[in-house]
């Protein structure tokens, strides 16, 4: 019979390699990466790299003009009535991409003002860099905010959280924290999406009633305005070039910004 005492007690006798640390390992990743040197340990760091990784969907859903142009391209699919065409994908693609163009200016402001200075190590404070991060984002959204002149859901956040808005023009922008800016952010894009999908919708509206008009007047009740009034949808479109009157004036209706901290919320009254 073999014995097993000498092979275990020496297999657990031996000192496990550092190489199969995972906190050594996560040490030695946070030393290859620019400006992570000092502050927080190392795996503490790649922690919280890890995690703002994880919530950029989330950025990208509430912080930007994604949500506004996701719903006008899908609102003029079903104006359009092609069913599944073009599919879900494309039109999120396109409205991803819509989104990097518009929002080019701003991820430039975020690279300049906080990644370059905590890379070069200029901060070594995460909180300070996430307060220069997120001042580009804040600008953005309170200027779509000014553009549409959407107060309202903002002021309602306000009111919410216990802020007197009764003289709205003594509030500036830095008395609206995040956790009430972006949800009113959110709410105008929503207000904005839902304006500019109606205008595209109309015009197809139009055409339906027209065909199924026409069709009642013929008595050809059983057969579908649907399939009347899609190709003659899709040549309109194709013959006004749709698409690029569409993506254009949804890029254009982007405001563009300005750094302004210390600006009013509103001139306005309050709700």
């Amino acid at each position: 019979m073999i014995n097993l005492v000498p092979i275990i007690s020496s297999t657990f006798a031996t000192a496990p390699t550092p190489s199969a640390n995972p906190v050594g390992m996560l040490e030695s990743a946070s030393q290859a990466i620019p400006g992570f040197e000092g502050g927080l340990s190392g795996a503490l760091n790649i922690l919280i790299l890890l995690t703002v990784l994880t919530l950029i969907p989330a950025i990208m859903l509430m912080c930007t003009s994604f949500v506004r142009f996701v719903i006008v391209l899908g609102l003029l699919k079903q104006a359009l009535g092609t069913q599944s065409l073009p599919p879900p994908q494309v039109i999120t693609g396109l409205a991803f991409f819509m989104t990097l163009v518009v929002m080019a200016p701003t991820l430039d402001r975020i690279h300049a003002e906080a990644l370059e200075p905590y890379q070069r190590g200029e901060i070594t404070n995460q909180m300070e860099m996430w307060n220069r991060a997120k001042q580009p984002l804040r600008d953005f959204m309170f200027a779509q905010i000014d553009a549409a002149e959407n107060h309202s859901a903002l002021f309602m956040m306000l009111n919410y959280r216990g802020v007197d808005t009764s003289e709205p023009e003594k509030l500036t922008r830095a008395d609206v924290d995040m956790l009430t800016l972006v949800p009113a952010y959110m709410l105008s894009e929503l207000k904005i999406a839902f304006l500019m999908g109606f205008r595209v919708y109309l015009p197809f509206l139009v055409i339906d009633m027209v065909i199924a008009s026409v069709l009642i007047s013929m008595s050809m009740m059983m057969l579908p305005p649907v399939l009347i009034s899609l190709p003659f949808k899709v040549l309109l479109f194709v013959l006004v070039d749709g698409w690029t009157l569409v993506v254009g004036s949804l890029m254009e209706s982007v405001v563009a910004h300005a750094p302004a901290v210390a600006e009013v919320v509103s001139t306005g009254a309050g709700p």
